[in-house]
């Protein structure tokens, strides 16, 4: 369980494999407090670390990948010098910063735009026909990660939806969201009491 709050922004450094890969990723943790076994949301996606190695502020840690795993997020991600949103699993009594995040990615959306808005910038996604049902202005969305709140939703006649959302200077500075543009892909988590609420609709129905 994670919270959508990015504690570091990571490098993979090492792939191996074809179909199930391990990466290795260079982080500024301290190794001594990466658990074997230990989950790591990776730009959104629980991972399980396997290895880990190196000293505080420069460690490493590895993960096996399976290729359901990469099939289910943003194609090319999984490639050495990619950076990643870190973020340790939840502990029982830590902050609940953002809001109840599982780390499964439930789909890919694509960056339709991105402009200035004050300080901030304000960013438009396309979410896939799946997702759709599940955005709603002022709802939570997992985007790479990271938790950040729906300001717009623009349901489209094919059934996708566009929505936007800003990304504030600190967030831009802290996780990769900073480096979107147009074209952009980010894998994209729905909140998951709206996915509950969609179940229980469903069933009325």
């Amino acid at each position: 369980m994670f919270t959508g709050i990015v504690t570091a922004i990571g490098t993979i450094r090492e792939v191996k494999g074809g179909g199930d890969i391990r990466a290795v990723i260079a982080c500024p943790f301290d190794p001594a407090q990466i658990a074997i076994g230990a989950s790591i949301a990776c730009s959104g996606t629980c991972l399980t670390v396997v290895e880990r190695g190196g000293s505080a502020g420069d460690a490493w840690f590895a993960v096996d990948i399976s290729g359901e795993t990469v099939s289910r997020t943003v194609p090319g991600r999984w490639t050495e010098g990619s950076a990643l949103n870190l973020e340790p699993a939840l502990r029982l009594g830590d902050e609940l910063g953002g809001h109840i995040v599982t780390g499964h990615v439930d789909g890919v959306g694509e960056v339709v735009g991105v402009c200035p808005e004050g300080d901030s910038r304000k960013v438009g996604i396309a979410a896939p026909k799946a997702l759709a049902p599940y955005l709603a202005p002022k709802g939570s969305i997992t985007v790479d990660g990271v938790s950040l709140t729906v300001n717009e939703v623009a349901d489209q006649s094919d059934g996708t939806c566009h929505f936007s959302l800003n990304i504030i200077p600190h967030t831009a500075e802290v996780t990769t969201l900073g480096s979107l543009v147009p074209g952009s892909k980010v894998n994209l988590e729905i909140d998951v009491l709206a996915r509950y609420l969609q179940r229980m609709q469903s069933l009325r129905g």
